[in-house]
């Protein structure tokens, strides 16, 4: 019998400089690499190998990762047990799969209305104040009056789905002030439903051409160190993808992301991070049907995504509207509705080690060529004062890809 402590199975590594192993050991479905990933990524791990392998019924996979000081293991293990689909146990026998038909119930949504007297890194404060509380941000207003006062309007969802009782409401609003201290004038959080959510976002507003357009040639990607090919010779069963590319944060995310989006499953996988920051990782896959994939049209779209989504997996851009400046970063959300973790993070800290002013900031969704973005805008102070407007975005960028100094 398979009890769920071995479900999940985290062996810490010994030393700073050894990896943390994590092996998986649960029933199959489709997107359940993309699931574990992005709970890894949520974490702030980077897995620099992993190996998968499937009967389609059953998997097994293992990630090596990297941490970062103060990783509560056992919190992620338990996070990644809520990605695995549910098992029970009957004459010794692991039955039970979550029917699609019935996918998890949304998340309720809670708007956070934070009140403070502003500072320089208090908006990226918050956030990672938010983070340790596992708090998901869904959606960002963020304004400043005149007289320095900010108002922060988070809406979020609560991992341990417990921010409607008192005690959690209250668990929260004294961590805020006790971490923020006199800066912060008043918290308060409350339920709130979707049309609430879908009105603080306003008319669609206006998303800069290069973030709305395509402006650079898929294939060229071979030339900027990604390579994506495709064979059906090697497997009678199986088309094998073979991708040679430059490590990012979040890489394997992407990828299995986008291989959820087109319903492959991963019958056997293997990835690895080798020298200078190259990955290497191969895939058999097959489709829903089970079959290969043999028409060409369906594997030149699935290549040229997943190109895309190694050469340029989300788009940064500094605007100037007049006086103003404003950053504007989108990256795809996945088709289940969920976005990239820790973006707004990335950005806030990014900033934040600039010296970067924030005068507002929202977080929205928009339909772009097809799909679903998720949009964050940060309106910033006194620009032209302090940095090349190229050297923000290649901060802001390094940042989000993980080559930023730290890493």
């Amino acid at each position: 019998m398979l009890f769920e402590e071995d479900v999940v199975i985290i062996k810490e590594a010994e030393k700073d400089d050894e990896e943390t192993v994590i092996t998986i050991n649960c029933p199959d479905k489709t997107g359940l690499g993309c699931d574990l990933c992005r709970t890894i990524l949520f974490f702030r791990l980077t897995i620099i190998r992993g190996d998968v392998s499937t009967d389609g019924k059953w998997c097994y996979i293992v990630f090596w990762v990297i941490g970062r000081p103060g990783t509560i293991w056992s919190l992620l293990k338990k996070r990644l047990l809520e990605a695995c689909p549910s098992v029970s146990s009957a004459n010794n026998t692991l039955i039970f799969y979550r029917p699609e038909s019935q996918p998890p119930k949304a998340a309720d949504v809670f708007l956070l209305e934070f009140c403070c007297h502003d500072r320089q890194g208090l908006l990226h404060d918050v956030t990672h104040l938010l983070c340790e509380l596992e708090l998901v941000i869904q959606r960002v207003k963020v304004s400043t009056t005149p007289d320095g006062t900010v108002m922060d309007l988070f809406f979020v969802t609560d991992t341990r789905e417990l921010l409607h009782t008192d005690k959690r409401k209250d668990d929260t609003q004294d961590y805020l002030k006790a971490v923020l201290g006199d800066a912060m004038i008043s918290c308060e959080i409350k339920k709130v439903g979707p049309e609430i959510t879908a009105c603080s976002q306003g008319p669609p507003s206006f998303i800069p051409p290069e973030i709305t357009e395509e402006t650079f040639n898929l294939e060229s990607t071979h030339s900027n160190g990604v390579s994506v090919m495709i064979d059906n010779s090697l497997s009678p069963a199986h088309s094998l993808v073979q991708i040679v590319c430059r490590d990012h944060k979040g890489m394997l995310y992407d990828i299995m992301r986008t291989l959820k989006d087109y319903n492959i499953q991963i019958s056997y996988g293997r990835f690895m991070r080798k020298e200078k920051r190259v990955c290497e990782l191969d895939f058999f896959i097959v489709q829903a049907d089970g079959k290969k994939i043999v028409d060409p049209s369906k594997q030149k779209a699935l290549l040229s995504r997943i190109r895309m989504e190694l050469y340029r997996p989300l788009r940064v851009v500094l605007v100037n509207r007049g006086p103003d400046t404003e950053l504007v970063v989108a990256n795809p959300v996945e088709l289940c509705g969920k976005g990239r973790p820790l973006v707004f993070y990335d950005i806030t800290l990014s900033l934040k080690l600039l010296n970067m002013d924030i005068f507002s900031a929202e977080i929205s969704r928009h339909l772009i060529g097809g799909r679903e973005w998720e949009v964050y805008r940060v309106l910033l102070n006194d620009v032209e004062f302090s940095l090349p407007e190229g050297k923000i975005e290649e901060a802001v960028h390094k940042m989000l890809m993980g080559w930023d100094r730290s890493q």
